[in-house]
């Protein structure tokens, strides 16, 4: 008897080509330290795979992964935390964050939105300056060239995202830094 040197099926002496494959057959004596494999069924070897469904990433797993920050809540008391949470949301909400500043001083999670907060306010206070900069500039070149301006000012909407995060964040009674600008401290 001889062996498919392909599949390993076993086959009769004189057959040329191997029933299960269909590979031309060289005789191949079987190892003993190999065991042999059954031939698979002549219709599964030629299935088509069926492709399997991708699955969509949910609109919240967007959301996780852009608010996968460095997270110290550990650090701070838990009844400090529901003490000023109040305190913590206002420190999102551009101006308003003096309010946390003045009046929650002595507080650690909030000092820490409040810290959140004013590197939110002034970063989209300096943007502001500079989107007014710009657009004087490309005003003053041509006025056909004032649509860029318009793709630029939508970049506005970034301070608005992480304004949301950050609430979210002092809703919950995280203190996780913020996307992009969190990791800077301006408030002990």
């Amino acid at each position: 008897m001889a062996f498919c040197g392909k599949c390993g099926q076993q086959v009769n002496d004189g057959i040329k080509f191997c029933p299960a494959c269909g590979a031309p057959i060289a005789a191949v004596t079987p190892t003993p330290a190999a065991p042999q494999q059954p031939a698979p069924a002549p219709q599964q070897q030629y299935q088509q795979p069926q492709p399997q469904p991708q699955p969509q990433p949910a609109a919240n797993d967007t959301f996780s992964n852009l608010n996968n920050t460095a997270d110290e809540t550990a650090q701070f008391d838990p009844q400090d935390i529901e003490q000023h949470k109040g305190m913590s949301i206002l420190a999102y909400f551009g101006p308003l964050v003096l309010i946390p500043i003045l009046a929650a001083r002595e507080s650690p999670f909030a000092s820490y939105h409040s810290n959140q907060g004013l590197l939110l306010c002034i970063a989209s206070i300096i943007y502001g300056i500079a989107y007014s900069i710009l657009s004087a500039v490309i005003l003053a070149i041509s006025w056909r060239l004032y649509f860029v301006m318009s793709i630029i000012g939508l970049l506005g909407f970034v301070f608005a995202v992480l304004a949301v995060i950050g609430i979210i964040n002092a809703v919950n009674g995280q203190a996780k830094e913020l996307p992009l600008i969190g990791k800077y401290r301006l408030l002990k």
